[in-house]
């Protein structure tokens, strides 16, 4: 599935964005957002997974995996506007936040989730830098793969069922990139295909 992670990711690439989120002013309240975006299989879990460890020591860490934020296959474009709803904008109030679950399999919002009080907020997923989500992010990183290893790595994590769903996703993925610039306006731009 989708959040488990299989290999480790290169340690520069962990090293590179611990580096900037260390030295970075916060721009959530007092939480540093790192957000790691960029199109689906480019290893965004594994790289969120190595950065909330080396972290770790600095100052409590909390995950958010986008996955969890989308309603649905034609979701992604919402994704942002509900990060910062129901994430980022309470944390840059200084209050608790959570965020409503969405479940694949009954296709429907099924539950809330607690972001742990934290001084490290790692926003995992396709969107999590995008506008408005973008703005609260200290650290904001595309990262990015070749694009046939991608849908690879892809098929053989969530299995050969949703290949039907890749490239209408990947429609989604390349119109809100294009509009929003993100890629363009990332601080930091990694590939993951020599994983």
């Amino acid at each position: 599935m989708w959040d488990e992670v299989t290999r480790p990711p290169r340690e520069e690439h962990v090293a590179a964005v611990v580096s900037l989120a260390r030295t970075a002013e916060a721009r959530c309240g007092d939480v540093v957002v790192v957000a790691l975006d960029g199109p689906s299989g480019a290893g965004k879990t594994t790289l969120a997974h190595g950065i909330e460890l080396a972290l770790a020591p600095t100052g409590p860490v909390a995950v958010v995996h986008m996955d969890h934020l989308y309603p649905g296959w034609d979701g992604l474009a919402q994704a942002p506007r509900l990060l910062t709803a129901q994430v980022l904008e309470p944390l840059s109030r200084g209050e608790r936040a959570a965020y409503r679950l969405w479940s694949w399999v009954r296709e429907e919002w099924t539950g809330t989730r607690e972001v742990p009080p934290c001084r490290f907020l790692v926003v995992e997923g396709c969107g999590s830098s995008v506008q408005p989500a973008g703005g609260y992010a200290a650290v904001s990183v595309f990262v990015d793969a070749d694009t046939a290893l991608r849908m690879r790595r892809g098929i053989d994590r969530d299995g050969e069922g949703y290949r039907p769903q890749w490239q209408r996703w990947a429609d989604q993925e390349a119109a809100l990139f294009s509009a929003d610039a993100t890629r363009e306006r990332a601080d930091l731009v990694l590939d993951t295909s020599s994983l």
